[in-house]
């Protein structure tokens, strides 16, 4: 396994619509182990395939706790088929945005359809912070950041912050 470097904003790669994966082969599988150990190394709970620059419909989760047995999830081609009316809150945070963290509110439950590590279509239905990294990392897959879900100007205040940084790294 192999940790890949993470793409970082404003890098306009995490703007763009992930493409399926179009088969489950030993590629795909070595990418989603590369994306695990990069996701562990980061650390984060959640990863997905753009982050890597990989701009695939392919996320990697755990949101085992701390001192618990690690259970990572592989999610090729993931759908939300169907959201609960209930909301949640969680203070998310992203690896693309490092150290940025903020209040978002999203559905509290989802259905998830997706095609496993064996190559099989599964459904998933998932609450609490599952669900909500579950919506995090498939937003990405469609070119969305969680601050696309906060205010404007506190959105536009940190994409100035890390293309400000980006530029004094050039």
């Amino acid at each position: 396994m192999t940790i890949k470097p993470l793409i970082i904003l404003p890098d306009p790669v995490l703007r763009q619509v992930s493409k399926p994966v179009e088969r489950i082969d030993a590629e795909s599988l070595q990418l989603a182990d590369d994306m695990l150990a990069t996701m562990y190394d980061a650390p984060g709970i959640g990863l997905a395939a753009v982050q890597i620059g990989v701009p695939r419909r392919l996320v990697v989760i755990d949101v085992s706790r701390e001192g618990e047995e690690k259970t990572p999830l592989v999610f090729f081609n993931p759908e939300i088929v169907a959201s609960t009316d209930a909301r949640s809150t969680y203070e998310e945070g992203c690896l693309s945005i490092p150290d940025y963290y903020a209040e978002v509110e999203r559905p509290a439950g989802v259905t998830v359809t997706y095609v496993d590590r064996a190559g099989e279509k599964q459904t998933l239905e998932a609450d609490g912070l599952l669900a909500t990294c579950l919506q995090h990392e498939i937003d990405h897959l469609n070119g969305t950041l969680f601050i696309d879900h906060i205010s404007r100007l506190k959105r536009e205040m940190v994409i100035r912050k890390f293309t400000k940084a980006a530029k004094s790294k050039i």
